[in-house]
């Protein structure tokens, strides 16, 4: 499926496609293996251009739309989920943040490293025990003058080990949203210690970990946007992020698609190529529209945030229902390749696993399914 794209955006989606064929799928095995992508990915990726995008020249950024943003990171998601990752977090939930809400210094130090695959950043907002409910966390920062003094842990923070700046969300006031504060934190920073985080389902390639701040010491002119405004941010970071992973998703089904026609073309059973059974067609014809579907509600949200139109509730449509398809298109296709989708010499027992987990994280299913009622019904249900 292709709809009308721009000659721009027809452009960066081939150089991104011809990307990951070259420098992506080739290892996608061997890193997930390992349990760690090649870092030099991150330089690789800051070169073309795609950890910058939709940030401003001025500020070593390589613009473009958003929709553009969301064909880079479907063929991402096509070739490893785990590279997809560091785009969407370090880009898509640090430097987009700090687009929006820095100083013009906190822009100036950070944007062009982070653009140019020179420095990474994390968001550090899950913790031990705040999960979807992300208002009640417990990390706090105490004034001490001039500076902040941050205590706390976070948990299965992406690029976490190997980001350069955390984008902490931290406790400054009372209870509830309005209590919480963003801050800009350096991971050379004495007093935060981090520890990756080994034996997961998928993203076995990504860096996650968890982050533990003991009397770190911040200036004030670390936090990022007003005191007491750093839920708002971390919502409207997520809000575009779950767009960011609804497109690594379809990258994933797409994935799961072209596999599973090209072997249903060669395998043989029975005399014959085992696409012939009207079965298996079946299975490959659920997934070309679980991706078709999920790859049209993408790119209605990504067209409503380059035209400056509200996208939040059709954002929570488009994960919701991109990362279960997913996850039915890796199953279905694990089918079509039997016994041998189970084995890690082809690449559908990966997509499998790592879609798993984009039902969970950036606000679960079942949390996008609330959302989406709250919308409608205008009713809170938790």
């Amino acid at each position: 499926m292709d709809l009308a794209l721009s000659q721009e955006q027809a452009a960066v989606r081939r150089l991104a496609a011809d990307f990951v064929d070259r420098e992506v799928m080739p290892y996608a095995a061997e890193w997930d293996r390992r349990e760690s992508v090649d870092t030099g990915i991150v330089k690789k990726l800051g070169d073309l251009g795609f950890l910058g995008l939709t940030i401003p020249e001025e500020y070593g950024g390589s613009g473009g739309d958003h929709f553009s943003y969301c064909l880079v990171l479907e063929e991402l998601g096509r070739g490893d989920s785990s590279v997809r990752g560091i785009v969407s977090v370090s880009l898509g939930l640090v430097t987009k943040s700090i687009a929006a809400y820095g100083t013009d210094e906190q822009k100036r130090e950070w944007l062009p490293r982070l653009c140019a695959g020179e420095a990474l950043g994390c968001f550090a907002l899950t913790e031990p025990d705040t999960g979807s409910d992300a208002a009640s966390l417990r990390t706090r920062a105490e004034r001490d003058g001039d500076d902040w003094v941050i205590s706390g842990t976070k948990m299965f923070i992406t690029n976490g080990t190997w980001a350069d700046v955390v984008l902490a969300f931290v406790r400054t006031g009372g209870e509830g949203h309005r209590g919480i504060s963003a801050f800009l934190v350096p991971t050379d920073t004495p007093g935060l210690t981090r520890r990756e985080i080994h034996g997961k389902l998928g993203l076995r390639g990504q860096a996650t970990a968890e982050l533990v701040f003991d009397q770190v010491r911040v200036p004030d002119s670390a936090r990022l946007g007003a005191a007491g405004k750093g839920f708002s941010i971390a919502m409207s970071a997520l809000a575009k992020g779950r767009t960011s992973v609804a497109a690594g998703c379809v990258g994933i089904a797409q994935g799961c698609l072209n596999a599973a026609v090209s072997y249903a073309r060669e395998r043989q059973q029975f005399g014959k190529p085992i696409a012939s059974y009207q079965l298996v067609q079946q299975l490959i014809a659920n997934i070309a529209v679980d991706t078709d579907a999920a790859r049209l509600l993408v790119w209605r949200v990504a067209d409503l945030i380059d035209r400056g139109e509200p996208f939040a509730n059709e954002s929570n449509m488009a994960k919701l229902f991109a990362s279960e398809a997913a996850v039915r298109a890796a199953n279905n296709a694990l089918q079509v390749f039997g016994g041998y989708g189970y084995i890690d010499e082809y690449p559908v027992g990966k997509y499998l696993r790592d879609a798993r987990v984009t039902t969970l994280y950036e606000g679960t299913s079942q949390i996008q399914q609330l959302l989406i009622g709250r919308a409608l019904t205008g009713v809170n249900a938790f």
